[in-house]
């Protein structure tokens, strides 16, 4: 099969990388070869993933070769058109799902006035079975099957997706470094919230405030959508009231920025997906996807909100490569800076395991078991 041969060659390349991650050559930059790797995985996954099911051998053994050519530029840009193009299609199954049979083209909300349109009144558990029903799969949470008693809830694919597919966003803040002083908790933000991660990039996402969703599309500025997130909320040894105060709302003058969004999106549950435990390997890897916000009929089903506005991110013009890329993209596209999670293998009926990778420099929890010691996070 032709997967099969895309796996054994690929398998080939990481071992060439993992040569090289023990090279003093890079053993001051540990870090960066780390994202050029993941760069590399993503490019062959989720171009595999485009390319269907029919792809043939000679299509796996193009895109491995183009992957060795390919600038890690290049890779990226190829990386984004594929995330782009399966959410595409994401957002256009939530349409068919939510808006009204007689109107597919509600007003979309602009900078000075946000408009929130007719849905028709599902709730989130309906919407994901007929999700599920367009696409193959859907999200369930329930208790995690990981062996310690710190693993909680657990997120599971209900459902098949094959290898390159995007399960899951990280919803939430997105907090640019230049913000992560606002952070609730800072400096100590990890101590008290472990529904934080962080981008290559810097880009941190506090998905804390989004929970478990809601059941209605509104307008949403990073407030608490689920009450019983807010009071699990872990303190401090002496139970300080402050800072349980401080954790369960956004800062006083915070400035997020508000956005419709829809919180009965299937999808929006990354931040369940636990770490793998021993003897167990990840399913899932994470994905930096930098979301157009001229997208505006995407825009709804994109669950995070930016911590103020930053009018110098922006986004180079995508080139056309491999793929036909996005027509409307221009060098002055400003951005929200997002995570996916991708499946790294085809999965069916399983919990996601995402590799953590917590820095050997700072102290981890006894249930963290290192998927491989030579990644530095």
């Amino acid at each position: 099969m032709a997967f099969a041969k895309m796996m054994f060659l690929f398998s080939k390349f990481q071992q060439g990388i993992g040569v090289l991650a023990k090279s003093t050559t890079f053993a001051k930059n540990q870090r960066q070869l780390q994202f050029e790797a993941d760069i590399n995985k993503l490019f062959m996954f989720t171009s595999y993933n485009r390319l269907g099911r029919d792809a043939e051998e000679a299509d796996a053994e193009e895109i491995i070769e183009m992957a060795g050519k390919a600038t890690l530029s290049e890779q990226e840009k190829q990386v984004q058109e594929n995330i782009h193009y399966q959410l595409e299609k994401f957002c256009a199954s939530m349409d068919e799902i939510l808006l009204p049979d007689s109107d597919k083209t509600n007003d979309f909300s602009t900078a000075d006035k946000l408009v929130v349109p007719e849905t028709k009144p599902l709730k989130l558990a309906e919407v994901s079975q007929r999700l599920k029903d367009r696409i193959g799969y859907t999200l369930k949470i329930k208790p995690s099957l990981i062996p310690h008693k710190d693993a909680g809830q657990g997120c599971f694919i209900d459902g098949e997706a094959d290898v390159g597919a995007v399960l899951a966003f990280y919803p939430g803040v997105v907090y640019s470094p230049a913000f992560h002083r606002y952070i609730p908790g800072y400096p100590n933000v990890d101590a008290h919230n472990s529904y934080l991660i962080t981008r290559y990039d810097g880009t941190v996402i506090n998905a804390q405030p989004w929970g478990c969703g809601g059941e209605s599309r509104q307008v949403w500025n990073g407030s608490f959508t689920t009450p019983e997130v807010r009071a699990n909320v872990k303190t401090v040894e002496n139970g300080s009231d402050k800072v349980s105060k401080i954790l369960s709302k956004p800062l006083e003058g915070s400035g997020n920025v508000k956005a419709v969004l829809e919180l009965r999106n299937p999808l929006a549950f990354g931040h369940f997906a636990n770490h793998p435990s021993k003897d167990m390997d990840p399913n899932i890897m994470i994905c930096p996807y930098d979301f157009l916000l001229s997208e505006e009929a995407m825009r709804a089903c994109i669950p995070n909100v930016a911590f103020r506005n930053e009018g110098g991110l922006k986004m180079m013009k995508s080139e056309s490569f491999l793929f036909m890329t996005r027509s409307n993209s221009s060098l002055d596209a400003p951005v929200l800076k997002t995570l996916v999670l991708v499946a790294t293998r085809a999965l069916c009926n399983e919990e996601l395991m995402l590799n953590y990778r917590l820095s050997s420099f700072e102290r981890r929890p006894e249930w963290y078991t290192p998927v491989d010691e030579e990644e530095y996070r």
